[in-house]
């Protein structure tokens, strides 16, 4: 991290780095940060820190400090509550947590504590191992789990990334989030300028859009799918976004045809990475999931394979492993938990392993049912999910989000008539109109029955 920011001072060092409500940091800043937070790390003997702050730039500025004094660094959920916060610590032996939060316990740091002193250069960047923790989104299972990163690792595709000083990208994933750190090493490695809302929901993002002009932008399906809804009821018109990005989730076709719809000058991506894998692919060419050629790569920074319906990787940037688990195979292949299904040239994702419902021994995905119900005139947003039943063990139920002005009865016999042709353990048995579906890291909440 502190090689791709300390490139950026040196080429520009007044070019703005972060910009947010709360003002702007240039790299020239950032890299003074981080230098004298990794001097005063090292002088008190620091060797793994937890990090919870909602200004961007201190966590950005720690965790180039962490990586420059070969601390470890971890960064919480920055909404996480005060009974969370103990858990992480007691689960991740974090004795030291850098955060502004007045939290219960000892070993508490205020960052300003780490910069207060007068500016210096560290030296180089050591050899040896640069450790990082990177807590999953906890979507599926409920509880996040820290994954042993190197830096080393980490920074191989954004070394790779030539400069494009002229790009302002959106922050659409929180830093604790995997997605969230490539965003950071994105725009540091492309001397970018990164551009942050209020907060990460699609309404702040909008507005952050349009205050710094943002002509790149990444964010989850859920993500574009609520800002397209902001979209429809502003009044405003879009963003000229030059690049739309799409990653965390599998992606519908019918927002990949809503984004091209609205952002016509934009080009729209894919990637496909995780926590654990690192990044991945990284798809261009406007289509709904992989091409079936992306099998056949084997000088990329990932190989894929599909086994039994399932997707497997073998990743050269992914984790070493879980925090206090014995490390994983540096190159062995790992089941990615995601379902697909080959459709001529494509593949295309089907969900979760853990989220398919079964119903008296039929196994039904919810993804596509939801894709077909977010086509019914009237959806804003839908979420399936399995309802338990005596007879069958589970049959599908939707929670269905309403667009404007729309009438729930006819909602409810549009979505009934368009799978009256399916077979029964297909269909909706219970339809519930809700204002909301729970979100979290910009995805819907999965692995649930009701």
């Amino acid at each position: 991290m502190i090689e791709l920011l300390r490139a950026a001072a040196e080429e520009a060092p007044h070019r703005v780095a972060l910009a947010s409500a709360a003002g702007v940091t240039t790299y020239a800043e950032l890299v003074a940060r981080a230098e004298t937070a990794a001097a005063e790390l090292r002088a008190r003997g620091v060797r793994r820190l937890a990090v919870l702050d909602p200004d961007h730039a201190t966590v950005w500025a720690l965790l180039a400090a962490c990586s420059l004094a070969q601390v470890e660094s971890c960064v919480y959920p920055v909404a996480a509550t005060e009974e969370t916060v103990a858990e992480l610590r007691e689960r991740l032996d974090h004795d030291l947590l850098a955060t502004t939060r007045e939290l219960p316990g000892p070993g508490l740091l205020c960052p300003d504590e780490l910069w207060a002193g007068a500016e210096r250069e560290d030296g180089p960047v050591p050899d040896g191992p640069r450790p990082l923790l990177v807590l999953t989104s906890g979507t599926t299972s409920g509880r996040p789990q820290a994954a042993r990163h190197d830096w080393s690792r980490i920074l191989r595709v954004a070394l790779r990334i030539r400069p494009t000083p002229e790009q302002r990208w959106l922050l659409a994933y929180a830093p604790n989030q995997f997605a969230g750190l490539q965003m950071l090493l994105h725009v540091a490695a492309a001397r970018a300028t990164l551009a942050a809302g209020r907060s990460f929901q699609p309404r702040d993002g909008l507005e952050a859009m349009r205050r710094f002009g943002v002509t790149h932008a990444s964010g989850t399906p859920t993500f574009w799918r609520f800002l397209l809804a902001e979209l429809r009821t502003d009044g405003e018109p879009p963003p000229p976004l030059e690049q739309v990005t799409l990653g965390g989730e599998a992606v519908p076709s019918a927002v990949v045809e809503a984004l091209r719809a609205t952002f016509s000058r934009a080009r729209i991506s894919q990637l496909y990475a995780a926590t654990e894998m690192g990044l991945s692919i990284s798809v261009r060419d406007g289509e709904v999931g992989l091409p079936l050629s992306v099998l056949d790569e084997t000088d990329g920074e990932a190989e894929l394979r599909i086994l039994d319906g399932e997707l497997w990787v073998r990743s050269r940037s992914s984790m070493l492993g879980y925090y206090g688990d014995e490390p994983v195979p540096d190159d062995g292949w790992r089941a990615t938990g995601d379902l697909v299904e080959v459709v001529g040239d494509r593949i295309h994702f089907r969900g979760r392993a853990t989220e398919v419902i079964n119903v008296g021994g039929v196994k039904v995905h919810p993804l596509p049912i939801e894709e077909r119900v977010a086509r019914v005139p009237g959806v804003a947003l839908a979420h399936a999910h399995g309802r338990p039943n005596a007879l069958v063990g589970q049959v599908v139920a939707l929670d269905v989000v309403l667009g404007g002005g729309a009438d729930a009865d006819a909602v409810d016999a549009a979505i009934r008539e368009e799978f009256a042709g399916d077979p029964p353990a297909h269909r909706p048995r219970s339809i519930t109109f809700v204002e909301s579906i729970d979100t979290h890291g910009g995805k819907l909440l999965r692995g649930r029955t009701s």
